[in-house]
Parts: structure tokens; sequence; C-alpha cells
């Protein structure tokens, strides 16, 4: 016999390689933590094994899962990924199905999240500036451009419909038009709106472009008889900011 083979043996053992997931103690595989757990209480890591399935030769699911949101800094960062990028990753064992299978979970997330934020005729009024960042804040969470919202207000100051989605890209380079803006303001009556758009810097801060905008469609408001309440250029909450600012709060706009 050979005292060299040119191949290990098929049962051969490696200390230093991986374990599969079937190696793993039965309460560290994926799917039976989450039976044993719950979906509420298992790691981010388990819950984007058990969409992934399976991982590849050398790698198990877990530690492809490990990997992915290691790159992504978290599920935050993870939660904004789309097909496109997810397949730019070039991750071993994260093929084009996994891809497109993850991508598509975390898309139903993202319209859930959505979807959560339909008003109901119960909801409490909208008469400051922290009320309508709680409606926008799940809406611009995981956003990477910048998106102008409108939130229309019945006579009570209650919310008609969802945000309403007029512009997406920078505002200098993606004009707001009040035909857009005000348009399902004047089919539903609304008696008072509020502006908003968000900054995916996290940073607040209002620009130039910003007021500007703003004081243009004032004007415009009036002219249809309708009320501009506030424009909230919606952020991240920090140490230092509660995640938005307001125009009307730091007198950068003459609303009345």
């Amino acid at each position: 016999m050979d005292p060299h083979p040119s191949y290990p043996p098929k049962n051969a053992v490696y200390p230093d390689a991986p374990l599969t997931v079937q190696e793993l103690p039965l309460a560290m595989q994926p799917r039976e933590e989450f039976l044993r757990r719950g979906a509420e209480n298992v790691p981010d890591e388990i819950l984007v094994a058990i969409i992934l399935r399976s991982g590849m030769h050398g790698k198990n699911v877990s530690e492809l899962a490990r990997e992915l949101l290691r790159h992504y800094q978290g599920f935050d960062g993870l939660a904004k990924a789309d097909f496109e990028e997810l397949s730019g990753l070039k991750i071993k064992g994260l093929g084009q199905i996994k891809c497109m299978e993850l991508a598509a979970a975390l898309e139903l997330g993202r319209r859930a999240g959505r979807h959560a934020q339909i008003p109901h005729k119960d909801d409490p009024p909208i008469r400051d500036p922290e009320a309508a960042f709680r409606v926008l804040s799940p809406l611009a969470r995981t956003l990477q451009q910048e998106i102008f919202w409108v939130l229309l207000l019945d006579t009570k100051s209650k919310l008609i419909g969802q945000p309403v989605e007029t512009s997406r890209g920078l505002l200098d380079s993606s004009p707001v038009h009040p035909r857009e803006v005000f348009s399902k303001a004047v089919r539903y009556s609304a008696a008072s709106v509020i502006l908003a758009h968000n900054h995916p810097s996290g940073d607040p801060t209002p620009s130039k472009e910003d007021i500007d905008i703003t004081r243009r469609l004032i004007e415009a408001a009036r002219i249809l008889g309708i009320r501009v309440v506030d424009h909230l250029v919606v952020g991240k909450p920090s140490p230092s900011s509660p995640g938005f600012v307001s125009l009307r709060e730091k007198n950068l706009v003459a609303f009345e």
C-alpha cells in the first residue's frame, strides 16, 4: 500500500475544518434552535441561516450567515441590501439563488414595515414634529437615497392614508414639483400637509436647497388653499440629535 496516497481517505477527519450543520450539536443547528427558542428569541444569524438554508463545502450555513452579517456590520446594514448588491458581494457560498431568496425576504420585511404604518381611525392626531417623525422613521430607516414625502392631514390633524412619496433622488438634482407634491392633497381634500424628506447620511441638518424648496412649495400651496404645517428633515437619532429637524421649530422658513 502506498504510504503517501494522492488523495486523502474518504472519511478523513481534519480538526481545523469547519463542522457541517449536521455535525453541530443539535441545539446549535439553526432550525432546531429556532424551534426550541422561538423566532423572537434567536439571534440574527439564525434567521439569516434559515433563509439561506445551506452552506458549502468547508463553510456551513451558520458561518455563511455570520460572514454576511459581518460584511454589513449587523442586520441594520443587511436590511438595506437588494438583489444587485448581494449578487455583487462575491461571497463564497452565496450564489444567485440564495441572493434572490434573501433579497425577497428582506423586501417582504420592508413592505411589512410600510404597511404597518397605515393609519387607523383611532390613531392620535399629528400635532408636533415628534409625532410626524414616529410615522416617518420606519420608512426612512433603511433608505440609501433621498425620498420626499407628503403627510396628508384632515381637519383634526389625523393622517389621511399613508405618507405619499413624490420624489426620489437628491433634492437639488431631482426637482420636487408642486404638481406631484399636492396632487393627492387636492384629491383627498386634505386640510393641511406636512412635508418631509430623509438624509441617508443620518445627519438631518437642512441644506440651503431644503429651505429654498420649502419656500417655493409653501407659495404654491397658498394658491391651492392648502396649509403647509411643517417640513421635517429625517435622519438618525444620536446623542446630540433626536433624529430629525423641524424647519418650523428652527424658524428657518415662515409657514404662516
